[in-house]
């Protein structure tokens, strides 16, 4: 009776943290968009190094909707873990375009 009742807590911590990350991926994409808005309204950003980081935000968008129509709208483990690596990616991009002038 525990290990079942360990199994279910295991199963519903996984399932929430899931969920968790699925939002924090969606915060995380959103504040980069909203810093590359920022970095063409100040002008930080050219319109060659916008392009450029669109394009990429873009393929990760395109990508992340890819992982979810295969596992039912949700990433696992692993897909979060590559897709969080490729936001680190992005944010490092986005930082090194604005600061290169």
């Amino acid at each position: 009776m525990k290990s079942r009742i360990a199994a279910v807590a295991l199963i519903a911590s996984l399932a929430f943290s899931l969920a968790a990350n699925a939002g924090e991926v969606r915060k995380r994409r959103e504040n980069q968009q909203d810093r590359i808005a920022a970095g063409i309204a100040n002008g930080q950003l050219t319109p060659r190094e916008t392009a450029n980081l669109e394009r990429k935000e873009a393929r990760l968008g395109n990508e992340v909707r890819d992982f979810r129509e295969d596992n039912g709208g949700k990433l696992t483990p692993r897909q979060y873990v590559k897709v969080n690596r490729q936001l680190n990616g992005l944010s490092r991009n986005i930082y090194r375009d604005k600061h290169n002038h």
